[in-house]
């Protein structure tokens, strides 16, 4: 028989035994749980590499003018009066544009008419002259050799008379010379001087469009001017509509480039069109051979790794990304132009290239969210 104090003394170690099996017990229960562990696979966004077009376009923008731009000066010196017409103006031949200062040649027309004038009275004389030499000759009164002096004497003063009355037609010239005229129907598109200004003859004063075909000039870089040839057809739209787009014909190509821009000048004749007006902007395209296989990528598809620039594409199959190696051929406004490493039909990641690494598993555009779920006993 146990006794109460044994009993007692007992007690503690038999409830620390229960409160171990207890604890032991909810180990061994844990132990048989299974726990869920998710791993999210991340969405990406991509780009598909297209095939490279045969062709490419070229797009300039240039302003339509006049196929003829006359740019009108006096043909002589003078200081300009009156301006008699403004920008925007229609003229037609005949139609006086400006006025310069005719005093002086006014008084070199009255010059003329004087010399004239004393050029015909010499030749009445000289005609007198000779009629009286050729009488006293026929009489035999004056030798031969002075009737022939008053003759020679007569021809001169009809020369003499015939050179003035030319230099009074040139005077008279002169003063007509001193308003300027349109000769072709037209309007003004330049007012290159004015009033109170003293110009030289030839000096451009009004610039005027003459009426008829229409056509637009292009600036071409040297690199596309190749591309280029007269009687190449080409697409001519304007900001101004549109819907207006005509079909366009290269007509001249200059022979060499602008000494400052370093571009060729090209001009497109257009079709005729009331609405196509001087001055509106016009934008040319043209569809040339594409003779490189450059493809562009967004500049943030851009990565690197291992200190080589790389792009991350995605395997359609596994949908993982994998690092790939390119070379950059140039950058442009809106992109990275890549000369190699990519080919057709490839899918590239074009946005959060920092959080990709090599076989991570990737959501495509379209694709339902999905997780990998695995078990993992807790030991």
């Amino acid at each position: 028989m146990f006794s109460l104090k044994t009993f007692s003394n007992r007690m503690p170690s038999v409830m620390s035994l229960a409160l171990v099996s207890a604890i032991g017990l909810g180990i061994a229960g844990c132990t048989e749980e299974k726990a869920e562990v998710k791993q999210v696979i991340r969405p990406v966004k991509v780009v598909e590499i297209a095939k490279a077009g045969d062709t490419r376009t070229l797009d300039y923008s240039g302003s339509v003018r006049a196929r003829t731009e006359m740019n009108l000066g006096f043909r002589v010196n003078g200081k300009i009066t009156e301006r008699l017409v403004d920008i925007g103006e229609r003229v037609k031949p005949g139609d006086i544009l400006a006025r310069m200062d005719s005093t002086d040649y006014e008084l070199a027309v009255k010059t003329a008419e004087a010399n004239l004038a004393a050029a015909e009275k010499a030749v009445e004389t000289a005609d007198i002259a000779n009629r009286r030499a050729a009488q006293l000759f026929d009489k035999n009164v004056a030798p031969k050799s002075q009737a022939e002096q008053a003759s020679l004497s007569y021809d001169q003063a009809i020369s003499t008379r015939d050179a003035a009355a030319s230099a009074l037609n040139q005077a008279k010239n002169q003063v007509s010379y001193t308003e300027l005229k349109a000769d072709q129907n037209g309007i003004v598109t330049t007012i290159n001087a004015d009033v109170g200004q003293v110009v030289g003859s030839g000096t451009p004063v009004v610039a005027v469009a003459v009426d008829g075909e229409k056509e637009v000039q292009i600036a071409v870089p040297e690199n596309d001017i190749a591309q280029f040839k007269p009687g190449k057809t080409v697409k001519a739209s304007f900001w101004s509509d549109d819907k207006l787009v005509l079909d366009g014909t290269v007509r001249e190509v200059a022979g060499s480039a602008d000494q400052q821009s370093r571009t060729f000048a090209v001009r497109v004749s257009l079709p005729n069109d009331p609405r196509v007006l001087l001055g509106m902007t016009a934008m040319i395209e043209a569809d040339v051979g594409n003779s490189d296989t450059y493809v562009s990528i967004p500049l943030s598809a851009l990565a690197q790794k291992d200190g080589k620039k790389v792009v991350w594409t995605v395997d359609r199959s596994s949908e993982t990304v994998h690092a790939r190696d390119i070379e950059i051929a140039d950058f442009t406004g809106d992109g990275v132009r890549i000369a190699k490493g990519l080919d057709s039909g490839d899918l590239v990641v074009a946005a959060g290239t920092q959080f990709m690494s090599e076989n991570l598993k990737v959501k495509l555009p379209g694709q339902q969210s999905a997780s990998a779920e695995t078990d993992a006993a807790v030991r």
